[in-house]
């Protein structure tokens, strides 16, 4: 009959709204996003305060003191805007985004104020909220001469910000705008930055947002991005602008009285679910985020929810800058005659810089320590014919390798309660304790300050 129901909808609801009519949960996020800018709530001090604390996880996690969030960074390729729940309930979405952003260059920023793009003038048919919301996402891009907007991974807040907004803000923007999904994309086509699919193995289906998919034609570009960052995706049937719904859209996650129902109508999404055999469904949208946890919790079923952004992380191949690299420079022996160890030692000190020589026993090792004349040396107490106390004695006892480093990397090597009484052995044959001593199975980071500590 061609009568769009969607508009319908919302033009009903809108002139409910301005009678007063409208469900409590509602009303109380449109009053959240009219008086303090975002739909959750979140206060200024406290949205500031997590971006500082997931750049310092970050720092911590990939060792670079170099990665940061910046905030109001003036005249930057890229604003990013969120959704709030990221601040709320899931910052680590907020962190692996930047780290894509980190490590593809990008000069890029988050906005102190008009940072949250969704908009609840969409589900309550107030445009003159819609408006206001999307003006502040706008004027932030304009007040810091951003060039584009990339929005976090939220259908509706795609949706108003990038559709609907101009039309309920009432101006031109002159501003690139694109989702989340598509920046990513984009850094995998351009080789901005690379990702090993092989680092997400389980298998994943695709929950198409009804705002990204039917109402802004974006259903090939997430499928591209998981072809690249996963080895085992499956399709979900019906798929793309016909995809069951997740049971949170049209502002329904905003109305708990409507829970029992939505759960209810949520079985034919559960089946559809269980159908693809997958462990993971991913979707580029929180609302279906927390949706979709919903029901696979109350159908039971053997699925976890995860947005594009953290798969895209989790494939991120993060190369060693060059000063960063902590044993450039450095030649050393690993002696060890498990050949998985040797091949793990190996590509740990490659990957700050090391030239690494290997040693399956050793007399193998004596002979390389002579030829090669390592700066240290990585040692296994249990090795066939000869064990380790039995070549650190020789080379404690020979001066030409007296003074070497040697870290021991053993699976008796607990200091606290060692499995072999090592100490009482170096202590009859009035030998120094070794640079440092660990435990298998390895704890890279440990490892690599006692080698730090031992080359000083």
């Amino acid at each position: 009959m061609g009568v769009d129901m969607a508009t319908f909808n919302r033009l009903a609801r809108g002139l409910l709204v301005h009678v007063g009519v409208m469900p409590e949960g509602v009303a109380v996020v449109a009053k959240d996003q009219w008086e303090l800018g975002n739909q959750m709530g979140v206060l200024k001090e406290d949205y500031l305060e997590t971006l500082a604390w997931m750049e310092e996880e970050l720092q911590s996690e990939y060792h670079d003191s170099r990665i940061k969030i910046p905030v109001d960074r003036m005249d930057a390729d890229v604003v990013y805007a969120i959704n709030p729940r990221e601040v709320k309930y899931d910052p680590r979405t907020i962190a692996e985004a930047a780290a894509i952003f980190h490590f593809a260059g990008e000069n890029w920023t988050m906005p102190s104020d008009g940072w949250d793009m969704t908009n609840f003038g969409l589900f309550n048919g107030d445009d003159e909220l819609g408006g206001a919301v999307a003006r502040r996402v706008y004027e932030a891009v304009e007040r810091l001469r951003g060039k584009k907007l990339v929005m976090s991974e939220c259908g509706h807040g795609y949706r108003s910000t990038r559709c609907e907004g101009p039309n309920w803000a009432r101006r031109d923007v002159g501003f690139e705008m694109e989702s989340s999904v598509v920046t990513m994309l984009r850094y995998i086509r351009e080789g901005r930055i690379k990702v090993d699919k092989s680092r997400n193995t389980e298998p994943v289906t695709f929950h198409d947002s009804c705002n990204n998919a039917r109402s802004c034609g974006m259903t090939e570009e997430p499928r591209e991005l998981l072809a690249m960052v996963c080895t085992d995706f499956r399709e979900m049937y019906p798929n793309r602008a016909e995809n069951y719904c997740c049971t949170g859209g049209g502002g329904a996650m905003a109305m708990s009285e409507y829970a029992p129902r939505r759960l209810k109508s949520a079985k034919i999404k559960a089946e559809q679910l269980r159908a693809t055999g997958a462990r993971i469904v991913c979707t580029s949208c929180h609302n279906c985020v927390d949706a979709l946890f919903d029901l696979i919790r109350h159908y039971k079923l053997d699925m976890e929810v995860k947005l594009l952004v953290s798969l895209v992380a989790s494939a991120l191949v993060v190369p060693v800058p060059v000063a960063m690299k902590l044993l450039e420079g450095y030649k050393i022996l690993v002696i060890d005659d498990e050949p998985d160890v040797r091949v793990y030692l190996r590509t740990i000190f490659r990957e700050q810089g090391a030239e690494v020589i290997e040693a399956p026993d050793a007399n193998q090792g004596m002979r390389a320590l002579q030829s090669e004349r390592p700066d240290l040396m990585t040692l296994d107490l249990i090795l066939p014919r000869k064990t380790g106390e039995k070549l650190y004695w020789e080379i404690r006892k020979d001066e030409r390798f007296a003074a070497l480093p040697v870290v021991v990397v053993s699976g008796y090597a607990a200091v606290d309660s060692p499995r072999i009484d090592f100490h009482r052995f170096l202590a009859e044959k009035h030998l120094p304790e070794p640079d440092g001593m660990i435990e298998k199975p390895i704890d890279v980071e440990k490892l690599l300050a006692a080698v730090k500590k031992a080359l000083k």
